[in-house]
């Protein structure tokens, strides 16, 4: 029998009319574009979903699913990216009909997002790898992700297998967004990672027809000065940022306040909403705190009172969930 991949509805999607605002410089805080990163199989497979809250059990895929499909239905994130074998599920069920939200599938998987338990893959050189198969994607946009390292044939590896890759996705009539990560192994002092990313992302996109360029960027945040050196240096290119760990409920709130103030308009979040106590309610503090409606240090307050008043116990005391951990944001 042959594969029919499932594709999205043509309706124009929440993510594409933010983006056209962007581009006519019409855009607002509330265009501010969240995404949800549920490709966790991609990186550490069964490890990565997430724990059961009431067995503390590894979570099943049908209740990853589950967790998933209240997001959507939560509808306040603009984009979900998964992997091709979440996106077919999903889809069979029917969780995104009638939505609004962008699916994006994960298009490679290299090396250093490998998160497997006995593994040693974080700490050595990234090496390009995709899964994925783009005559057999569930839709027609996603991820690609890079990791520079410092090395020169390791990057011009790295840029290479991106050439062939984009030069496919075009013959295929996938778009894509991009996200570069920083260098996984010690190259370089961590106090350069911010200029090493900026000049290494610039001249990548500088070797690019417009045409084939991301849809958007998705970096990874070293730093306000750092960041708002590259949202100033194009203001035609729409910067996002990454997550990282999971960090305390005001490090997650703190990190998008401070990236939008440099301006960026994007983020996607994946460990930082899938470790949440209530992810649905950290995603509706992540959108109050974007809109400008909410300070980060009042959003954990009402973040916590919501947790309370589904009987459930916060993983912290409210004082320790207002500190700010990362020396990145202080």
């Amino acid at each position: 029998m042959t594969y029919q991949p499932y594709h999205e509805p043509p309706a124009l999607m929440r993510f594409d009319q933010k983006l056209n605002r962007m581009k006519a410089g019409t855009d607002g805080p509330a265009d501010f574009i969240i995404a949800d990163a549920k490709d966790a199989d991609m990186a550490g497979g069964l490890s990565a979903l997430g724990t059961n809250p009431v067995t503390q059990c590894p979570a099943t895929l049908p209740e990853f699913d589950a967790a998933i499909g209240e997001i959507v239905r939560q509808d306040l994130v603009d984009i979900v990216l998964a992997s091709v074998s979440t996106l077919g599920r999903l889809n069979k069920q029917g969780v995104f009909e009638r939505s609004t939200i962008r699916q994006a599938v994960r298009l490679n998987d290299t090396t250093d997002l490998w998160r497997i338990r006995g593994g040693d893959y974080g700490r050595q050189p990234s090496i390009p790898f995709r899964t994925a198969r783009l005559d057999l994607l569930p839709v027609k946009f996603g991820l690609y992700s890079m990791t520079f390292s410092g090395d020169a044939r390791e990057d011009a590896d790295a840029l290479f297998r991106y050439r062939d890759f984009r030069a496919e996705a075009q013959a295929a009539g996938i778009s894509h967004f991009l996200e570069v990560f920083n260098p996984t192994h010690p190259l370089l002092d961590k106090i350069d990672y911010g200029s090493f990313l900026n000049d290494m992302v610039s001249r990548a996109l500088a070797g690019m027809h417009e045409s084939e360029r991301p849809v958007f960027l998705k970096l990874a945040f070293n730093g306000a000065y750092a960041l708002e050196a590259f949202c100033r240096y194009d203001p035609s290119l729409v910067v996002g940022i990454m997550g990282g760990g999971s960090g305390t409920t005001r490090d997650c709130l703190e990190l998008l306040h401070q990236a939008q103030l440099c301006g960026a308009r994007a983020a996607l979040f994946g460990r930082k909403i899938l470790d949440a106590e209530h992810p649905p309610a950290m995603v509706a503090m992540m959108r109050a705190v974007v809109e400008r409606r909410l300070t980060p240090s009042e959003a954990v307050g009402v973040y916590h009172e919501e947790l309370l008043s589904r009987g459930m116990t916060p993983r912290r005391l409210l004082e320790a969930d207002l500190q700010i951990t990362d020396s990145l944001l202080q």
